[in-house]
């Protein structure tokens, strides 16, 4: 079994002052900004398929899917 990766920066404010929250082993706190924010892996794009930023656009809607 492999640790959790940790973010590095808080996406909203950019410090490095983070600590992992209680309750869910994807949540985070910026001491910072005091925002507490969840990373979450979503999936892998096929190859060929749509790029990354077309993808957002879409809203990711066939991620997953078969």
């Amino acid at each position: 079994m492999s640790e959790r990766a940790a973010p590095a920066y808080c996406p909203y404010c950019g410090d490095e002052d983070l600590r992992p929250e209680e309750g869910s082993h994807r949540r985070w706190s910026c001491r910072a900004c005091r925002r507490v924010f969840e990373v979450s892996f979503i999936g892998l794009l096929a190859p060929g398929g749509p790029t990354p930023a077309a993808a957002a656009e879409d809203g990711m809607a066939n991620v997953g899917e078969c």
